[in-house]
């Protein structure tokens, strides 16, 4: 297709573009889409499988999902929303695959356990209590409890492996967990997307400015492989380009962009190398976050299919740095901090003094301290059997609280402007496990008339039941 005039723009070949696009397709097959991505292939950065997005985030175990109030209640809203979400995903995966768009499942997808493991009085209470009211949703109503030490180990070997009997433990687990490999699903996307008429995927071309046009929005691009640029006209654009989604943001100067700030993370893994120690562990086991640590470096021994190999990953370990990609530049933080949200960066900043610290101090570690943190997961773990691998950037976001400061929020938000010809999503986990819920909301604020119709209640209806 000529992609000088379209009705659609994606920038970035992630899961949310891949997302978006796969629901523009269904809902009107004659829009002619074009997807621009700076990287010589799709999903190579944050949708990576060892980028930290292989995990299917569901609410199963991620402890920082269910905070524990003063009085020993356990909020647990938030893990059942995000519930909620990955079934939506999984609910249009399957959808696909049953037409024929997508591959089998396992290409993408596999059973994998989730458990949450605590030790300690305090924190085996509040798993307890976590547990009991975790139940009462039916998306968690085969949850499962147990402080038993032999139970225990049957389901998490690694983890029960040398441990003292002098402390209390416990774990939950849902047996249905999923390990999802989402480079593998973005890319399969993709294939299907750009085999169709009307679309077409465009690597090594970078997105470098865009600004109105009428009624829509003109967009320059690079092509990074022939040196030239040339001049995209798109009646509605979206901006799911990681780390870079904000800076291309403020580009287009809508005021919905204003106050915002980006705060970048680094991260690492422990990667284990002895394929007998792979073997022996099939679960993903989330604990305790540390004192200060951002709720991205909720510590985890982590199994994960990528391709047709099991690997197993201890980590993240979070750190300090200024690009906002992992393939970006040390200047990305810099440049991105403008007239508009100096104050919300700087604001936030002080405010977080401690956290900047613990990202130093995380990045400052050493082989053998990263191991010390390990064993307190996997008490038998041996230094030869584990490498670092170096994992994917999160971009968090800060946000001006409407008092000339700024506040700095986990998670993901949807930046539409008044008009709805624009959007862009911003901020980290758990945006690919629900990013079919993400891009629902998107379609429903960006096309507020055809969200509306029959026809695409229709098709939504056949897609994604629970999103009608």
């Amino acid at each position: 297709m000529t992609a000088s005039e379209c009705d659609v723009v994606l920038i970035g070949a992630g899961i949310m573009s891949a997302t978006l696009g796969a629901l523009l397709r269904k809902l009107d097959p004659g829009l002619r889409i074009v997807t621009f991505e700076r990287l010589d292939r799709a999903a190579a950065e944050s949708s990576d499988a060892w980028n930290n997005a292989g995990t299917g985030h569901a609410g199963y175990c991620e402890l920082n999902y269910t905070p524990a109030a003063a009085d020993g209640s356990v909020d647990c809203g938030k893990a059942i929303k995000i519930a909620g979400q990955f079934a939506t995903s999984v609910a249009l995966w399957r959808a696909l695959v049953e037409a024929g768009d997508l591959p089998d499942q396992p290409s993408f997808i596999r059973r994998v356990p989730h458990l949450s493991f605590v030790e300690g009085e305090a924190d085996v209470a509040f798993l307890r209590t976590r547990a009991r009211q975790l139940a009462t949703s039916p998306l968690f109503h085969d949850l499962e409890y147990s402080e038993d030490r032999a139970q225990l180990a049957a389901w998490m070997p690694l983890v029960m492996d040398g441990r003292g009997a002098d402390r209390p433990v416990a774990a939950t687990r849902m047996q249905r967990g999923t390990d999802v490999n989402f480079g593998a699903l973005t890319r399969s996307l993709f294939t299907w997307l750009d085999d169709a008429p009307g679309f077409a995927l465009r690597l090594n071309h970078e997105v470098v400015d865009l600004r109105r046009d009428g009624a829509g929005w003109a967009i320059d691009v690079r092509d990074l492989t022939a040196g030239e640029e040339r001049t995209v006209r798109a009646r509605f654009v979206f901006i799911g380009a990681g780390g870079y989604s904000l800076s291309l943001l403020e580009k287009s100067g809508i005021p919905e962009a204003r106050g915002y700030g980006a705060f970048p993370v680094s991260g690492q893994w422990l990667r284990c190398t002895n394929r007998d120690v792979i073997a022996r562990h099939h679960a993903k086991v989330y604990g305790q976050a540390e004192v200060g640590a951002p709720p991205m470096s909720v510590p985890h021994l982590d199994t994960r299919w990528i391709g047709d190999t099991q690997e197993l990953l201890f980590g993240p370990y979070a750190g300090f740095t200024t690009k906002f990609l992992k393939e970006g530049s040390i200047f990305d933080f810099l440049g991105s901090i403008g007239i508009h949200n100096v104050r919300a960066v700087l604001s936030a900043g002080l405010e977080n003094l401690e956290l900047t610290r613990y990202l130093v101090g995380q990045a400052m570690l050493s082989t053998e301290e990263r191991v010390a943190m390990l064993r307190r997961y996997c008490p038998s773990a041996h230094a030869d059997d584990w490498e670092v691998q170096i994992a994917g950037l999160r971009v968090q976001i800060i946000k001006s609280d409407g008092k000339g400061g700024g506040d700095l929020k986990f998670g993901t938000e949807v930046v539409t402007s008044a008009d709805g010809t624009i959007a862009a999503l911003l901020g980290a986990s758990p945006g690919a496990s629900t990013a079919v819920a993400i891009m629902l909301e998107l379609l429903a604020r960006c096309f507020p008339a055809r969200w509306a119709s029959s026809e695409w209640r229709a098709v939504l209806a056949s897609l994604v039941p629970a999103a009608t």
